[in-house]
Formats: structure tokens, C-alpha cells, sequence
């Protein structure tokens, strides 16, 4: 067998293949003449079928399968030890009028090769990192949340501008009936309020859908409807109350402190305060790493300048897929797709350049502190190490798991990376402002 490549351009070769007689004889007539010890055919014993009819019924069948084995393992070799970054398969050039009763077949592929290029992290234009700061309006306003989850609920005769009524919301039309509970300070408009203000268990009001809760999203989960069919949505619903409540906030008490963070952990009001800040900026920081991962990657595709072998990637997702594509439908799905693979070779070449690896032993150590911070979730606030270690176990014996660990940990090396080297300029915002500016 002999490989020889000819470069067509910089971005574009084609793989010749030439393969003897010598190549595939042997195993060709080892398979025929174990199929020719297996055949059932009419009219001879088993084993005893001439090996003519046998090369007849299967020489065909058996010595392209042969030829193709040998052509994808000595194909993949030669890419390997030439050290081809091929993007895509090889793709088969069309030859109409093959010949495969040739003692020696050619055959011809076609590459799509990755460009060269280099990765500047130094940005001409700096990329914003935001530090979210939890203010003061937010701590007390999560200190009331939390007074209000944990207060009592005191039954009352008729409705005052703070208490929670149980109800039904109901329109036969749109086939509304579904029970809940508002809060009456969540409710926006004047007419509402007055509507509710004042009645009593078994009372019925009639309120409009449009503008009724200060937060939009509140009306899907109120009328039990999905969030599509609320937006928007202009009726009129009556609204029956079963239960009238004023919640009596939580004294904030060392109970109150020890049932939400453990035992002697806060003792006083400005700990909890301290405490809420910073629990509250560690969630910041990550949706604002993700922010800055989300814009670093943006800026690297626009600031990064190649080329790719367009027409290549084309006829490759035309073919490779379960269905074959029309020319339209390949050149709208490489469109669709060329970001996603440019990003794939500046990240590549970024991980390369800077020797990230991820190493089993921190991949363990990431996955035990995901696990951590998933029981925090349900209160298993401080696990011992063996039940870590255990679940950890479990977890890397999952192939999916694994990989998803480790996308996650190498995007965590990527933006470590970035901030040490990227041309970054801090901005320090309050959570409403960063939701403005970031998503605005």
C-alpha cells in the first residue's frame, strides 16, 4: 500500500491511496473459505460448496469490506503520523467508473486541513469585568425576606394592604381555575388594591389581568397558565378568597440565626448582614464570570482573523449526516455553525499554548466541592469526607458525568487564564445595574 498527499492549498489536500492485490488477498480468501465451511446451499453438504460459487455469491461483498477496513485503518495512521490537523472526516472523492475487479485499486480523498493562526489574549479593545457588590437596599431587603419566610401566620377577617390571601382565579373562557396564594404587596394596581382591601372569606372580586402583579411573571404562576399564554394577555378574572393571613416577621434571634446557618455560625444582626452580603456576592461572581467568559470568547472570535476551507466543511455536513443535505440546507447549517468552530480552534490553540490539562486527581477535587455545594443546596451543610469521597466515586464512574466535570473544570482553567492575561478593565456594579447593563 502506498500514501502520498498532494497540497492544493494551505487550507485544502487530497490523500491518494494505492492498494495491491498483496494488500487484501490473504484475509479476502480466509473469510471466503471459513464462509465456504458455514454455507447452507441447496444441493451440496456443508463445507463442500465449490469455492467458485462461493467467490461468486460473496467475493464482492467480502473484498470491499476488507478494502474499506484497510482504508480507514492505514488512512487514520497516515493523518496521525503525519500530524494532519484535519477538520471534519476525509471525504471519498466520487469515482464513477471504479473498477473493483482491478488487482490494484486507487483511491482519492479529500481534507479540509485547520488554518494557522495566532491568539493575541491581550484584546485591542478591553473586555469589561464586572464585580457585583450586594448593597445595602439589597441586604435589607433579603433580611425582610427572610423575617417574612420565617414569620407566623396570624388568620385574619378581611384584607389589609400586607397580607396573603388564598384564593381561586378563575375565567371559564380561557378554561382558567386554578388556587393560590398573593401577597397583597406584590400587587400593582390602584383598582386591584382597592378591589381586595377590606373583604372577606368566601368574597369574590373581579380583577384584570393586564398590569395586576408588580412583576410580570407572577400572572402565569397566579392563573396556572404557562408564561407564553400570560404575556400579554388582556381578561377579566374573578377571584374567590378561602383565607385571609398577615405574616408576622421573625424576630431576629439566635434561633433564627442558628436555624439558617448552624449553630453559633452568626449572633448578631450585623453578621446575618454581613453574612447575607457575602453569601450573595459569591453567587454574583459567578454570573458574572460567565458574563466575562461569554464576552472574552466573543471578542477572541471577532479580534482572531482566518481562514477556513469553506467549500470542504460544506460538502462534509452535506454527507456526514444521518440524512444527506441539499446544497442550500449545508451552506445554511456551515453558516449557522462557523462560530461554534471558530471558537473550537482559538480555544484549541489557547489550551495548547498554555499547557492546560486536567489531571484526575483535581478533577476528583472539583467534582467533591459541585457535590458540596449541591447537598449546601438541601441543607447538608458540612458532609464528612468519606460521604464526599463516596459520592465522588459514583460520580467519575459515569462517563457522562466525567466529561461534563471536565468541560466544566478546563472552562473554569480558560477563565482563571483569562483573567491573569486578558486585557480586562473592572467595573463595580450593584446587582440591578449589572442585570441592566449585562442583558439590557
Amino acid at each position: 500500500m502506498n500514501i502520498t498527499k498532494e497540497q492544493i492549498d494551505d487550507l485544502n489536500a487530497v490523500v491518494k491511496v494505492a492498494i495491491s492485490k498483496e494488500d487484501y488477498q490473504d484475509k479476502v480468501e480466509k473469510i471466503l473459505k471459513d464462509y465456504r465451511k458455514q454455507a447452507n446451499i441447496p444441493g451440496f453438504r456443508k463445507g463442500q460448496v465449490p469455492m467458485g460459487l462461493i467467490k461468486k455469491q460473496y467475493g464482492k461483498a467480502v473484498l470491499v469490506d476488507e478494502v474499506n477496513k484497510l482504508l480507514q485503518d492505514n488512512l487514520n495512521k497516515y493523518l496521525t503520523e503525519e500530524k494532519l490537523d484535519v477538520l471534519g472526516n476525509p471525504l471519498p472523492k466520487q469515482q464513477d467508473d471504479f473498477d473493483w475487479d482491478k488487482d490494484n485499486l486507487d483511491f482519492e480523498f479529500e481534507l479540509g486541513l485547520a488554518p494557522s493562526f495566532d491568539v493575541n489574549l491581550k484584546t485591542k479593545k478591553a473586555v469589561t469585568q464586572y464585580k457585583i457588590v450586594a448593597d445595602k437596599k439589597m441586604v435589607e431587603e433579603q433580611v425582610e425576606r427572610i423575617q417574612k419566610q420565617y414569620g407566623k401566620l396570624i388568620s385574619k377577617s378581611e384584607v389589609g394592604k400586607k397580607d396573603e390571601i388564598t384564593g381561586t382565579f378563575t375565567n371559564q373562557e380561557e378554561e382558567i381555575e386554578n388556587k393560590t396564594t398573593i401577597e397583597m404587596d406584590k400587587i400593582k394596581g390602584k383598582k386591584a388594591i382597592d378591589a381586595l382591601v377590606g373583604k372577606k372569606v368566601g368574597d369574590t372580586v373581579t380583577l384584570a389581568s393586564k398590569g395586576l402583579f408588580k412583576e410580570d411573571y407572577l400572572l402565569s404562576s397566579a392563573l396556572g397558565i404557562s408564561a407564553d399564554k400570560a404575556d400579554g394577555l388582556k381578561i377579566d378574572v374573578t377571584f374567590t378568597i378561602e383565607e385571609i393571613n398577615e405574616r408576622e416577621p421573625a424576630a431576629l434571634d439566635q434561633e433564627l440565626f442558628d436555624k439558617l446557618f448552624g449553630e453559633g455560625k452568626v449572633s448578631s444582626e450585623k453578621e446575618l448582614k454581613d453574612k447575607i452580603k457575602e453569601d450573595s456576592e459569591k453567587q454574583f461572581e459567578q454570573q458574572a464570570d460567565q458574563k466575562l467568559l461569554n464576552d472574552i470568547t466573543e471578542k477572541l472570535i471577532d479580534e482572531t482573523k482566518f481562514e477556513l476551507p469553506s467549500e470542504f466543511l460544506k460538502k462534509w455536513i452535506q454527507i456526514s449526516g444521518e440524512n444527506p443535505l441539499t446544497e442550500d440546507e449545508a451552506k445554511e447549517e456551515f453558516e449557522k455553525s462557523e462560530k461554534g468552530l471558530r471558537y473550537q480552534l482559538i480555544e484549541g490553540k489557547i489550551i495548547q499554548e498554555n499547557d492546560l490539562q486536567v489531571q484526575f486527581d483535581e478533577l476528583k477535587e472539583f467534582a467533591k466541592g459541585f457535590i458540596k455545594s449541591q447537598m449546601a443546596q438541601y441543607g447538608h451543610m458540612d458532609p464528612k469526607e468519606e460521604e464526599l469521597e463516596s459520592v465522588a466515586a459514583r460520580v467519575m464512574s459515569n462517563q457522562e458525568e466525567v466529561k461534563r466535570l471536565s468541560e466544566q473544570l478546563m472552562s473554569q482553567k480558560l477563565l482563571d487564564l483569562y483573567k491573569e492575561k486578558a486585557n480586562l478593565k473592572i467595573k463595580e456594579v450593584s446587582y440591578e445595574d449589572f442585570i441592566k447593563e449585562a442583558y439590557s
